[in-house]
């Protein structure tokens, strides 16, 4: 083990064994009714830590034999900070699909966890994130379904950008499908962009799906994405992650017009 590996072994160890994760939160904005529809949680490490950033935090994770320890432990933190801001919107939780299928993942947490902050499981979006790949989509589908019983939708995170999206789409058959940030970048100046989103969005309705696009930083892109009827937005544009969250937009940010 190299100084640097060692380093972020203990660092996660700590982080660990303290609970020492600060969840964020950024709106998700329904482009239908221009208000806030729920917050996506995002989880930071301690800031003078060498795993602050969360791809160093779960890539030391995955190399330690601990993704699904740290998983769960960013659900408990997310969803009590969730409870405390007392937020009336759905509440978007990241998960790994690869800490899911850990024969040793602890299942029935996560209603103990929503129990204790006073949050239903049908305020909540398991979002699947793609950092890994899917092997085993039968289990999968067993473990979306096990969630689905118990009141929770499900997420696909970053349509586009991982392994296997559209099969994951097919298969799993999801509430929402978030599109990576890459097709949402600078789509006003960008046709082919255009027409990957309106087919995604098109699919979407066919299979009674709701599309999120992700990373809309300027107004032109929200203007675009308002003109296809995306369902919901999330970016910059509309709010950065922070760990108290705006609970209302200001209404020029949806003016058609710039104000």
């Amino acid at each position: 083990m190299t100084k640097e590996e060692l380093l972020q072994f203990t660092s996660l160890e700590d982080i660990l064994a303290t609970a020492a994760l600060t969840p964020i939160f950024q709106p998700i904005v329904s482009l239908k009714n221009n208000q806030i529809y729920g917050y996506e949680a995002l989880i930071r490490g301690p800031s003078d830590s060498v795993l602050h950033s969360p791809i160093n935090l779960f890539d030391a994770a995955s190399r330690h034999g601990r993704l699904a320890e740290l998983d769960l432990l960013c659900r408990e933190v997310a969803i009590a900070r969730f409870g405390e801001l007392d937020l009336k919107a759905k509440l978007f939780i990241n998960t790994i699909p690869a800490a899911l299928l850990q024969p040793d993942y602890p299942h029935g947490l996560t209603t103990k966890f929503l129990k204790k902050a006073g949050i239903p499981a049908e305020q909540v979006v398991i979002e699947l994130t793609e950092q890994y790949p899917i092997d085993d989509y039968v289990l999968m589908r067993e473990a979306t379904e096990h969630y689905r019983e118990m009141g929770f939708s499900i997420a696909i995170d970053d349509l586009g950008a991982g392994y296997s999206g559209l099969r994951t789409w097919s298969e799993l058959k999801p509430d929402y499908v978030k599109l990576d940030r890459h097709f949402m970048q600078n789509i006003h100046e960008d046709q082919q962009k255009k027409q990957f989103v309106q087919s995604m969005i098109d699919i979407a309705q066919s299979s009674n799906c709701r599309v999120i696009g992700e990373g809309v930083e300027v107004r032109e892109e929200y203007l675009v994405a308002q003109s296809m009827d995306m369902h919901f937005a999330q970016g910059y544009y509309f709010g950065r992650p922070t760990p108290n969250p705006k609970r209302e937009l200001p209404p020029e940010l949806f003016a058609k017009r710039q104000p």
